[in-house]
């Protein structure tokens, strides 16, 4: 098999921004659409989301939430009702205040006048006043709740530095939303999403993550408490790759979401709110992602092996290509990661060798390269994407009888996943150091150190302005508090902001 490289031209430890950028492109993921912040997603980058989206959402039916549709449009009044909210959102608000174009007077088209809409609508950044409105009206009695809705749907945020995938100005989530009762059966459903927020990011996508509780100042608009999964990306920054919220009462008293008690009385609904997005693709990019392209887990992959024939243009490529279809359904009828693998037989024309570096690119986790020789005995060669080269620095191929593949490809397949998580949570726990006091996580994020991960930090949880002046303490080093995780233990020592007691540790990181 061929030794010839075909590798990124950008290295990951020369330039991570634009190596991320690289591998979008020759992993044809997305490109630009001509409009600014928004994307074109194409083929395989979309076929991952569908694989993001169909396991995610067997997950979400499965805890008793239903999918349904809210409008894209929402009126500007939903929002001014939440003061919280609106405020938080305002600078990101697209907003559509004419229904009718005409044309200019020096040419072209612009907004009709005459054609002014009596109240703005919003451009959908986020759906909590929209449902709120809705809960309103679905809920009258004790006996309406928990009332628990979910919308996969586009969302638009006026975003001035965006980057494909891991920020847009459109992008792709979806957004449960969820009334309860009180605030224990509200905060049991809030933990119930980020859980499983933390076991499809490390189950399905490879990716380990922390999971923990968001600072005041980090906190959704308009909510009581905010939680989140945060992933360490192979530069050091942290990805906060899906949230939940605790939202209390107040979205419940802004839309009216009362219902009548047991007892007869009136009380509002304790409400959630909790999302994830196409960023998660940015996410599985930069955890996987190596110099020769993507690396795909086989559990999202939307074909977890592709079957290359060797073909010549002669009278025997009709026997390679019987060979290679009778290899594709004994695979196909195979059981991997609990579904069918996920097989291609690419037919198309062109060098077997060109088109195993555009699968290389795309991440496809296990590669097969058939020629005639191979087919006449009974052979395959297999690639497997997470152990690309030998010591002799080439390709890593491993010639294996058919039905000997066939009866193992599951198996590599679960390894791969395995594999990929192991080393991530490898680099990310390596990368992960205790400081002890300010001087020294000035030092660890020193400018020479230049992918430095997170730092563990023992801190006083101040609030308001003592909150504040750490904010901006951090803000002038490009670093950020990222969460209190869930499995701290019991702390000694001061906070290192303050000098007070510490009651709990944090993670500090600089992020996307």
């Amino acid at each position: 098999m061929s030794a010839i490289r075909h590798a990124l031209s950008v290295k990951r430890e020369d330039d991570f921004a634009q190596w991320y950028q690289e591998v979008v492109s020759e992993a044809e993921m997305a490109e630009d659409s001509g409009v600014r912040g928004c994307m074109v997603i194409k083929p395989w980058g979309y076929g991952i989301w569908e694989r993001i989206q169909r396991r995610m959402d067997d997950r979400i039916k499965a805890a008793g939430v239903q999918n349904c549709y809210f409008p894209l449009f929402i009126p500007l009044s939903y929002f001014a009702k939440e003061a919280d909210h609106v405020e938080g959102f305002a600078k990101e608000m697209a907003v559509v205040t004419h229904h009718r174009l005409i044309a200019g007077e020096k040419g072209g088209l612009v907004p009709d006048p005459e054609a002014k809409l009596e109240e703005p609508l919003v451009v959908r950044p986020t759906s909590e006043t929209v449902i709120g409105a809705a809960m309103a009206r679905w809920v009258q009695s004790w006996r309406d709740l928990p009332l628990m809705v979910n919308q996969w749907a586009n969302v638009v945020r006026w975003e001035m530095r965006t980057r494909m995938f891991l920020r847009t100005a459109e992008f792709l989530w979806q957004e449960g939303h969820t009334a309860h009762a009180d605030r224990a059966d509200a905060m049991v459903e809030t933990l119930r999403a980020l859980e499983m927020y933390r076991d499809f990011a490390e189950t399905e996508l490879a990716m380990p993550v922390i999971t923990g509780e968001k600072p005041e100042n980090e906190r959704f608009p308009g909510a009581v408490a905010t939680y989140s999964i945060e992933a360490m990306m192979q530069d050091g920054k942290a990805l906060q790759a899906g949230t939940s919220h605790y939202l209390g009462t107040g979205f419940a008293e802004a839309a009216g979401i009362q219902y009548q008690d047991r007892e007869g009385g009136q009380q509002y609904a304790h409400t959630t709110s909790w999302g994830v997005s196409t960023r998660m693709i940015g996410g599985l990019i930069m955890t996987h992602g190596d110099d020769d392209g993507l690396r795909v887990p086989p559990m999202v992959a939307p074909h977890q092996i592709v079957i290359l024939p060797m073909l010549r243009d002669t009278p025997e490529d009709d026997a390679l290509l019987a060979y290679c279809e009778d290899l594709r359904r004994a695979l196909a009828a195979q059981q991997a990661c609990g579904e069918p693998v996920r097989v291609l037989l690419d037919k198309r024309p062109g060098k077997a060798t060109q088109k195993r570096w555009a699968w290389v690119k795309k991440g496809v986790p296990l590669i097969l390269e058939i020629g005639g020789r191979d087919a006449a005995g009974g052979m395959v060669s297999m690639l497997r994407r997470d152990r690309l080269w030998n010591d002799a620095a080439k390709a890593n191929f491993v010639a294996l009888a058919k039905d000997d593949f066939t009866a193992r490809a599951a198996a590599e397949l679960e390894d791969i996943q395995t594999s990929l998580y192991a080393e991530a949570a490898a680099r990310r726990d390596a990368n992960i150091a205790p400081i002890a006091d300010f001087a020294a996580l000035e030092a660890f994020f020193a400018e020479d150190q230049r992918y430095p991960g997170w730092a563990e930090v023992i801190w006083s949880r101040p609030s308001g302005d003592d909150l504040e002046a750490v904010v901006q303490r951090l803000k002038a080093l490009k670093l950020t508090i990222r969460n209190t995780p869930f499995d701290g233990e019991a702390v000694q020592g001061p906070c290192i902001f303050t000098g007070q007691p510490g009651v709990e540790r944090i993670y500090v990181a600089r992020s996307y």
